[in-house]
């Protein structure tokens, strides 16, 4: 049975504000675990986290990206150096705060571009690096699910074909997949194709609709996402994932300029109601002429 979560974006970007309430309320309203951004690597913070989740009784993913300063696919080997040394920071982070699962865009420099596709170097500098984090992982019992973006936020990768050459490319048992249905529905062609593509990868899976509002309010196909969930035998985690007005720093950096949702604790409760409602809907089944 997949476990439901919410991506702690809608009210945080550092989990540094006082959240007790929200987490209080988030485990009350039948959520099992949370996706929590780290973006710094304050130990003894992570690890006081943790211990407020744990007593609270929510589970815990984590999250992040990599900003220019370390991205693992710069022309100057000391920030290459310097990304594959962060994401080992973050990772000890991810390990004290309890998480189990490391995602995000981080085999680049998240928004950072040349103006032109991603060159055989880039993609043999980052697939080296990704593979020396996941060897870190292992010993921190943490799998990597790398998420692919859509073009306007990185140019390595894009979609879902990319994403299994990447993964297949590091080989490493801790480097894994995730699926976000917020790229998907800009960059292929048909999402139930790419998540079949994925699926012997996958290990987490993001629910996010096209105007990053509450699921099911948008026009992503999401039927046929859960459809195609259950028909690949996806077990593993299922987030939500949206943006609002707050906090402002991303909601300029994600471009969310007018509020889509009445509360972020109303489009959780919406979510979750309809999340639940797809993967217990019956399965559709084909129709023999």
């Amino acid at each position: 049975m997949n476990k439901l979560g919410m991506n702690m974006f809608v009210w945080t970007m550092s989990m540094d504000e006082e959240l007790s309430n929200t987490l209080a309320f988030l485990k009350t309203s039948g959520f099992t675990f949370v996706e929590i951004p780290i973006s710094d690597t304050n130990l003894p913070k992570w690890e006081r986290i943790g211990q407020q989740l744990a007593e609270i009784g929510l589970e815990v993913q984590a999250c992040t990206l990599c900003g220019p300063e370390h991205s693992l696919i710069s022309t100057d080997p000391a920030v290459r150096r310097a990304g594959i040394d962060n994401l080992k920071k973050i990772l000890d982070c991810a390990a004290l705060a309890g998480a189990t699962i490391l995602m995000g865009p981080f085999y680049a420099g998240f928004k950072v571009f040349t103006g032109r596709p991603a060159t055989a170097q880039e993609w043999a500098w980052s697939v080296e690096g990704m593979r020396e984090v996941a060897e870190y992982a292992q010993t921190k019992d943490i799998v990597l699910a790398i998420e692919y973006l859509n073009r306007f936020e990185t140019y390595l990768l894009t979609c879902a074909d990319e994403l299994v050459r990447y993964v297949e490319a590091v080989d490493h048992p801790n480097c894994r997949a995730a699926f976000d249905t917020f790229h998907a529905n800009m960059e292929e062609k048909n999402i139930g194709d790419a998540i079949r593509k994925v699926a012997p990868y996958l290990v987490h899976v993001q629910i996010s609709e096209n105007d990053r509002s509450t699921p099911g309010k948008g026009h992503i196909n999401l039927g046929e996402v859960f459809s195609v969930l259950q028909e690949v035998n996806y077990e593993g985690p299922i987030a939500i994932e949206a943006f609002g007005p707050n906090p402002p720093e991303l909601a300029a950096a994600t471009h969310i300029f007018r509020p889509m949702f009445e509360s972020p604790e109303q489009l959780a409760v919406d979510g979750l109601a309809y999340i639940q409602s797809k993967l217990t809907a019956p399965t559709p089944t084909s129709v023999l002429a």
